[in-house]
């Protein structure tokens, strides 16, 4: 009886130590047999515990290691990450399957992820995961401690354009399933396979994208992109400049095509009405409220999650705290 797949990750992290460690044990619990963290910038308190763990691998990305690879560090975050990745894949991973994603996505599988890899056909190459975006909690109707409440989108465009305006009866024409940020998804790569980089949405074979990676939808991708307002207003202005909100995206698909891309909107919003209609619309796209909660599992779109971030990093990584 042959042995079941082994599984990765790798990320290259720019974070606070403990939003690193929380990844990371994240994954271990679910079974990671290799965790692969490039620190864009070093992170040594977290480095030492990482280095510390038999199934980490710890990468620190400075001049020196780009020298080292006959390159120069590219600019923008994105081919940082793209670099990487392909580096750790074709530097022996050590697992049979590597996903690559970011610290604040997490794998939430319903069923092992072993038994999910193995039954996938011989011949796929890649595989994708679709994201689950994390809401922020209601002050005013606060979920069950511990509990995370979190908002999917229907996976064809069609059903999706019409639930999204229903759902986001106010901002919906100008968002793709409700999401701030990505649906596309991640995927994981077979490993051992030649002429493979790793890019940040999909695999490539060749040079060639994977037409038709399989898909584990009983692993959905839990982001915590805007979980709440806090974070989501410290990570603003980058994400406006260079990252997910950046002019050069694309706006949501729409019949028509004049959608207003999120720069434009989140432009508009701010300078018509400043930080209160920014507030008014993280209030109805990102707050789990009772009225939100409820148009969302009319289309079962509502999940509930538990990350216990906290206990995870404290059992894996316990002199960390």
């Amino acid at each position: 009886m042959s042995s079941l797949p082994t599984w990765g990750v790798v990320s290259t992290i720019k974070a606070p130590a403990n939003d690193i460690l929380n990844f990371a044990a994240h994954h271990l619990d679910l079974g990671a047999h290799r965790v692969h963290i490039y620190l864009d910038e070093d992170a040594p308190q977290a480095r030492a515990h990482l280095s510390a763990h038999p199934k980490c691998r710890v990468t620190v990305t400075d001049d020196a290691y780009w020298r080292r690879r006959g390159k120069t560090r590219p600019d923008a975050h994105q081919p940082r990450q793209t670099a990487n990745a392909t580096h750790c894949y074709n530097r022996r991973p050590q697992v049979d399957w590597l996903a690559h994603i970011d610290v604040d996505e997490f794998l939430w599988p319903a069923t092992p992820l072993p038994d999910q890899l193995a039954a996938l056909p011989a011949n796929t190459r890649s595989a994708r995961v679709r994201p689950i975006e994390a809401l922020a909690p209601d002050p005013d109707d606060p979920p069950p401690d511990g509990q995370l409440w979190c908002k999917g989108h229907a996976r064809q465009q069609g059903p999706r354009r019409a639930q999204t305006n229903e759902i986001y009866p106010t901002y919906g024409e100008h968002l793709n399933g409700g999401f701030l940020s990505h649906v596309a998804g991640k995927v994981f790569a077979r490993t051992g396979l030649d002429g493979v980089s790793l890019r940040i949405h999909n695999a490539f074979f060749d040079r060639q994208q994977d037409p038709d990676p399989a898909r584990l939808d009983d692993t959905p991708l839990v982001h915590l992109h805007a979980h709440s307002w806090a974070h989501w207003q410290e990570t603003f202005r980058f994400r406006m400049a260079q990252g997910s909100y950046r002019e050069s995206l694309r706006a949501a698909p729409m019949p028509d095509g004049v959608a207003l891309t999120m720069n434009q909107l989140f432009s508009l919003l701010e300078d018509d009405g400043g930080e209160p209609a920014l507030r008014a619309f993280y209030r109805e796209v990102c707050t789990a409220t009772p009225e939100l909660r409820a148009r969302l599992d009319r289309h079962g779109h509502l999940h509930a999650v538990r990350l216990d971030l906290d206990a995870k990093r404290r059992k894996h990584f316990p002199e960390a705290g």
